[in-house]
């Protein structure tokens, strides 16, 4: 089994990435869907069941996007005999990161990140001003923070089927070619 984590900050093509794996035939799950990931209250801990959009001003300082480690260890479990992609970002990702054996991190420079959060249909995050000020606020820490974790860094300014080609590759890299 290889469960593998395709991270990267907002707008890098994690869902588009997924999308082009499943195409390929491949398990790949996007981690804004399915239980995966949730809002939470930072203060609290708790569950935010139906975040505001837009997001009011301050609310990014105090809620964040939280990954569901019992999600993760389900999919891990589901997938002992197969490769699995799970493909998002959370702030709280060094939570689970002990359960991939792969972390890919996809990176992009600020003027594209900018482009593709102002053009993407698929997730409206990062069109309202507090969002798209907060990506790029982090946008210039991602790389450094996804080599500290041992993720492979692609450049995700390619066109996506080089980024999926790169991701294949780095999994068979760590499979010896498998």
């Amino acid at each position: 089994m290889t469960v593998v984590w395709v991270t990267g900050n907002s707008g890098t093509g994690k869902s588009t990435v997924c999308g082009v794996l499943r195409e390929r035939g491949y398990v790949a799950l996007d981690a804004d869907e399915d239980g995966f990931s949730h809002w939470i209250d930072r203060a609290t801990g708790e569950v935010v069941v139906d975040p505001p959009y837009p997001v009011p001003g301050g609310w990014l300082d105090r809620y964040g996007w939280a990954i569901v480690r019992e999600r993760v260890e389900t999919l891990v479990e589901e997938s002992r005999s197969r490769i699995a992609f799970l493909c998002g970002s959370a702030e709280n990702e060094a939570d689970v990161l002990d359960l991939f054996d792969v972390i890919v991190g996809l990176v992009i420079n600020d003027d594209i990140l900018r482009h593709r959060l102002a053009t993407r249909t698929t997730n409206p995050f990062g069109t309202h001003p507090e969002e798209l000020a907060a990506a790029l606020k982090w946008n210039p820490r991602m790389r450094a923070i996804h080599e500290s974790r041992g993720a492979t860094i692609i450049d995700a300014s390619k066109p996506v089927t080089e980024v999926v080609d790169s991701v294949i590759a780095a999994v068979q890299e760590l499979r010896g070619g498998a």
